[in-house]
Order: C-alpha cells, then structure tokens, then sequence
C-alpha cells in the first residue's frame, strides 16, 4: 500500500471539470488531474432513474490531501450531493508516485 490516492468525480460539462481541476491544481491538492469527457452515468437520484452526459475528474494526490480536496471540491461544485469517493493505490511506478507526493506539498512545504 501506498500513501497514493486516486479520487473519483464527475462534473456536468467540460467548463465546470476544468472550472474544479483549476481550484485543485492552485490550492496544490493533486499532482494531476485528469478528464474523461464522454461519460454517461445511470443513477437514482430522488426516487428515479437519471440519466446524464459528464466528464470523469481522476485526481492523483496523497492520502494527507484527500479530505481538504474532497472539502474544496465540495464547496465549489454545482451537484447538491456530487461524486467524491477516494480510492487507495496499491502499488505503482515508485517515480511516479514520489512525483505525486512532491507535487501534492502544500505552499512553504517545498
């Protein structure tokens, strides 16, 4: 196991998902944030089934990281209950994963 986290969100619209990886890139709570355009979720969401077009957010940070990401985040999105969940890496390349936790300092942590 690692300290490696790798967060799950979806976003409505391209905007938005660039809008959400801007503030988590600045505030220096992921190394990376990825975006999957395309995606169409099914879920129940007030006693019926939803259907949507989103974009998949996969955001690498540190296990340290994951709540203020997951609180920022959550201040900022647009969903009333929007998709945050953090899965733990098992394994990875070791250089990757020492970049993910230099990139993930908070400021004055250099």
């Amino acid at each position: 196991m690692t300290d490696a986290r790798v967060v799950l969100m979806t976003a409505p619209d391209r905007a938005v998902a660039e809008a959400l990886a801007e503030a988590v890139m600045r505030a220096r709570l992921a190394a990376c944030v990825s975006l999957v355009p395309g995606l169409e979720s099914v879920y129940w969401w007030k006693g019926g089934i939803e259907r949507a077009q989103e974009v998949l957010l996969l955001m690498k940070t540190t296990a340290e990281r994951v709540e203020p990401l997951i609180a920022r985040v959550a201040e900022l999105h647009p969903y009333e209950v929007p998709e945050l969940l953090a899965l733990p890496v098992d394994a990875g390349l070791p250089a990757y994963l020492e970049w993910v936790r230099a990139e993930c300092l908070p400021a004055g942590d250099e």
